[in-house]
């Protein structure tokens, strides 16, 4: 069973902070973005364009679905994995960490000219729609939640660690 799932929007630090949590916990690191980019065999930009959006969420769904069942490390998901239902059900019982992160750090961070497909048309007004959606089942899946605004990875993932359900 994955030990840790982290969750949040984009610029919360799920990759980042799951790499470090992997190392720190001495597991492996899986993000599904990169497992859905695999199977595809293009970036999650070109399905959204190509094939887009149903097909991508489509394919996360699965990738997420085979991560839960195949991999024992810590595992990140795409921002916008949460909002498929099933997604949702996977998720119950799983140690989930909901990343938060403001939107001026989020901005900072993914950056205004980004490449990510929902934020190309006024990038900053995009990703605080999507914060403000997508916040309350961010919220309701968690068993923790950490703010990452103007911290220290290595702090945030010592406190991952203590918070995890033992």
């Amino acid at each position: 069973m994955t030990k840790v799932v982290l969750i949040g929007p984009p610029g919360s630090g799920k990759t980042t902070l799951g790499r470090l949590l992997a190392q720190r916990l001495g597991l492996t690191f899986r993000d599904t973005d990169s497992d859905v980019e695999a199977v595809a065999g293009k970036a999650v930009s070109e399905i959204f364009i190509e094939d887009g959006e149903e097909r991508f969420r489509e394919l996360e769904h699965e990738a997420v679905r085979a991560a839960l069942a195949e991999h024992d490390g810590v595992l990140s998901l795409g921002g916008g994995a949460i909002l498929h239902e099933k997604t949702q059900e996977l998720l119950g019982g799983h140690p989930v960490v909901y990343l938060e992160v403001g939107l001026a750090d989020a901005v900072q961070r993914v950056g205004l000219g980004s490449a990510r497909p929902l934020l190309v048309l006024n990038p900053r007004s995009q990703l605080k729609k999507l914060m403000d959606e997508r916040r309350p089942i961010y919220e309701r899946l968690a068993v923790l939640r950490v703010v990452t605004d103007k911290r220290d990875p290595e702090e945030l993932v010592e406190e991952i660690v203590k918070g995890l359900p033992a």
